[in-house]
Order: structure tokens, then C-alpha cells, then sequence
């Protein structure tokens, strides 16, 4: 059996890419045979989602999955040295390394470290067969939400992914960096499956970076599962700098209990299509959370963030806050709801988003929502979408600041407000650097790459 697979189009040839997955799998792991077919059957009812969907009514999927992509059933034997092929290039941040190639954990003999203060990070599936009682308590325990077909589809075809288990009352010692790389000869079709547990009084500091390493087109379909556990604390930076031919879909749960506070700061630099879901329940009292987002897109991007705060219980906090600046052709969509059910009273939940239109070719569809069913509660929603202010250009221009430099500080100072939120000195510097070089368009290549793409 070749390891690569062709997957050729949609809902169509599904089965026959599951059954060739199948038949690599091997099943070292019982539990996720059952798992699997019936995640399987479950995207053959539901198939992809569409337009006739209210959540993807702004994103058509056809372009994407009409496309021939190499499907990797086993992991492929990659030898390179990382340093020589990708530098973070983050001073002063001292982390735990976690690298995924091809969606795939890639290190040594050691698929699953154990650090002195009992912190485990490594490999999803080798967690599934050395913890296996975590692993069968949270995986796929997606909450009772409606989601869409391509969650089903990454829980039928994921074979591995990143995993973390931080321990009851125990803090890591310094930040766990992920590294997702796409380096590859073909164009790839990825389903990572990864999951983040914090037990009772646990507390992280989570980076995320993609970096697509070759120019060949790719898919990935992510779906990241995380339980923060009570007055545990979670802080987790996403750094999105693909290229143009990289594409990406994902799906964040998150599920918190009393008195829990998840901090989330997602960064879109680069990147063909991005679509992030992000789920979060509230699951304790005095549970808070913030999703943090910024977006810079220019050219044919497109960028479409999905957002969706259940507060179940009461006295619970929430907000979002998105950003976004978008040239040229690109397009964006900010679809956020808030749901506060009828017990969820002395519930505070707010939401903004505010984008920038550099073009009038640049579009940006914003739909903020309030779904509220208590009558004791704080809640508001707003969004913007405008040029750059012209009084204010005008004031910059008269002190002698040419055109070009008075814009760029007026994009950088709206983009700031979302930066500021991250609380690693170190990573807030560098991300500062990477968004000013990216508004003056000096990142169309990734530099961190030694192989630079033309």
C-alpha cells in the first residue's frame, strides 16, 4: 500500500479515502476504531458545509476541496536539522519545542516528554495508547453544539497531532512554542488533531506558529480540543504566516470551569484562506475568557474568523475583540454570537470588531449577534468597518510626516490595542516587529524560512 492516497473531490470519494485510511491504521488504540466509523458516517449524512449554511454563508468551499491533494496515511521519514530550516527568531523566549511535520509530531525516540514537574507534551496518539484514561475522558467530547461536517471529517482521518497535560496545581515552568510545518514536494490535504488539558489549578503559556516551508498548495483541517479545569489559567497565542498557497481551517473548543480564565490571541499574517472557529463554553461560575484576534490580508485573501461564547452558568465574563486591515482584493468575515442561557444570570459578555479598508476592492462582512435569554446581565456587541481617518492623516501630514509613513503609523496604532493584549514581553516585541514589517510588506516571503519561496 503506498502511504500517499489521492483525495480527489468532496463528500463523493470520502468513503474511499476513509477505507484506505483504514486499512494503514493498524488500530493500535480499540477505542478510536468506534470513534472513527462513526465520525465517518456522520460526514456522509452531513457532507460539506455550504452557503445554504448561515455560518458559511460568506465562504465557498468547492474551490478548496475541488482541488487534487496527497492524502498521508503514515508519517513520512523527514530528516532535516530544524534549525537549519526554520528559526523562530524570538529573542528571549525560552520554550518547550513541539514540531508537527505534515501533521505529523516530529522528534525523537521520546513521542510523549515528561518534564520534572510532571507536565506532559508531545505526540496526540502516542498519548492515546501511554494516558490512555485522559485521552478517553476528553477526546471528541466536542460539546452539544451544532457543528459541521468538517469537525467529523478531521475525527474520521486524524492520525496525529500535538498533545499537553498539565497536571492538578502545577504550573509550567516556561511556555510549550508548537511549530506546525508543511514541507513537502506534493500538495498535501492535513487533518492535525491536537488536544491541551489543565487540570484543577494548573496554569500554561501556549505558542502556536504555522509556516508553510515549500510552495506547493495545501489543506489543513484542524480541530484542537482544550479543558481548562477550575482556577486553572491558559494563555495561548496563535502566529498564522503562511504563503498564498496555504490554506487552513480550523476548529478551537474550549471548555471551562469555575473560575477559570483562558486567554486567547490569534495573529493573521499571511495565508491564502483562513477560517478559525473558535467554541468556547462556560461551563463554572466566575469562569472568564478572551479571544483576541487580528487580521492583515492584502491581495486575493481571504480571512473569516467564526465565533461562538456559550455562557451556561452564571457570573461568568467574556469578550471579544477582533481587528482587521485589509488591501487590495482581499476579503474578511467576522461572524460572532454570544449565547446566555436563561440560568446564566450576573453574566457580562462584550464583542467588537473593527476593520480597515485600505481599497474599495477590499470587502469585510461583519455580524455580531446576541442570543440572550437571562435578565440580570451586562452585554453589548458593536463593529466598524472604514477607511483610514482623513482628519487624522491630515494632522500627521501638517507636522511634516510624509503620506506614506503617516499611514503606516495610524495602521500600526489601530493594530496595537490588540497586540498589547499578549502578556509575553518577549513574543508582544516580536509580534510588534512582524505586524509593522508586514503593513510596510516586507514579510511577502517568510524569512524565517532558509528556503525562501519565489
Amino acid at each position: 500500500m503506498n502511504e500517499v492516497e489521492t483525495y480527489r473531490n468532496q463528500k463523493f470519494d470520502f468513503q474511499n479515502l476513509f477505507n484506505q485510511s483504514e486499512k494503514t491504521n493498524g488500530h493500535v488504540v480499540p477505542f478510536l476504531k468506534t470513534v472513527r466509523e462513526n465520525a465517518a458516517k456522520t460526514f456522509m449524512e452531513k457532507g460539506l458545509p455550504g452557503k445554504a449554511d448561515e455560518n458559511y454563508k460568506y465562504l465557498s468551499l468547492d474551490s478548496l476541496f475541488s482541488q487534487e491533494y496527497s492524502y498521508r496515511f503514515l508519517q513520512e521519514i523527514v530528516h532535516f536539522d530544524i534549525n537549519h530550516v526554520f528559526r523562530c527568531d524570538i529573542p528571549n523566549l525560552n520554550t518547550h519545542l513541539v514540531i508537527l511535520l505534515n501533521g505529523f509530531y516530529y522528534g525523537g525516540k521520546d513521542r510523549l516528554i515528561e518534564l520534572p514537574e510532571g507536565v506532559k507534551y508531545g505526540s496526540m496518539m502516542q498519548a492515546a495508547v501511554e494516558m490512555p484514561d485522559v485521552f478517553q475522558k476528553y477526546y471528541s467530547k466536542i460539546p452539544a453544539i451544532k457543528t459541521d461536517g468538517l469537525v467529523d471529517m478531521n475525527t474520521a482521518l486524524s492520525r496525529d497531532g500535538f498533545f499537553i497535560y498539565v497536571p492538578k496545581n502545577t504550573v509550567a515552568g516556561k511556555p510549550i512554542q508548537v511549530v506546525n510545518l508543511i514541507l513537502s514536494a506534493k500538495d498535501l490535504f492535513l487533518q492535525p488533531r491536537n488536544m491541551v488539558v489543565l487540570e484543577e489549578g494548573a496554569g500554561l503559556e501556549l505558542v502556536v506558529c504555522d509556516h508553510a516551508l515549500s510552495k506547493k498548495r495545501s489543506l489543513s483541517n484542524s480541530v484542537t480540543e482544550t479543558v481548562v479545569g477550575e482556577n486553572a489559567k491558559l494563555d495561548f497565542t496563535v502566529l498564522q504566516n503562511d504563503h498564498n498557497f496555504a490554506s487552513q481551517i480550523n476548529y478551537h473548543f474550549i471548555e471551562q470551569e469555575k473560575d477559570s480564565r483562558v486567554d486567547t490571541n490569534t495573529i493573521s499574517l499571511h495565508g491564502g484562506l483562513i477560517r478559525n472557529n473558535h467554541f468556547v463554553r462556560l461551563n463554572g461560575t466566575g469562569a472568564q475568557n478572551y479571544l483576541g484576534g487580528l487580521y492583515l490580508t492584502d491581495k486575493d485573501q481571504y480571512l473569516d474568523n467564526y465565533v461562538f461564547v456559550d455562557h451556561a452558568v452564571p457570573q461568568c465574563y467574556s469578550e471579544q475583540f477582533f481587528k482587521g486591515v485589509l488591501d487590495d482584493r482581499a476579503k474578511g468575515v467576522f461572524n460572532g454570537k454570544i449565547l446566555v442561557r436563561q440560568d446564566a444570570q450576573k453574566t457580562q459578555a462584550y464583542q467588537k470588531n473593527n476593520s480597515i479598508l485600505l481599497t474599495e476592492d477590499a470587502k469585510m462582512h461583519t455580524q455580531p449577534q446576541l442570543e440572550i435569554y437571562a435578565d440580570d446581565v451586562k452585554c453589548s456587541h458593536g463593529a466598524t468597518v472604514g477607511q483610514i481617518n482623513e482628519e487624522a492623516m491630515f494632522y500627521l501630514r501638517s507636522r511634516g510626516i510624509p503620506e506614506k509613513e503617516a499611514r503606516l503609523m495610524m495602521m500600526y496604532g489601530f493594530t496595537h490595542e490588540v497586540i498589547s493584549k499578549i502578556r509575553i514581553d518577549s513574543l508582544r516585541e516580536r509580534i510588534e516587529d512582524f505586524v509593522q514589517r508586514r503593513l510596510r510588506g516586507e514579510l511577502a516571503k517568510c524569512e524565517n524560512c532558509s528556503r525562501l519561496c519565489t
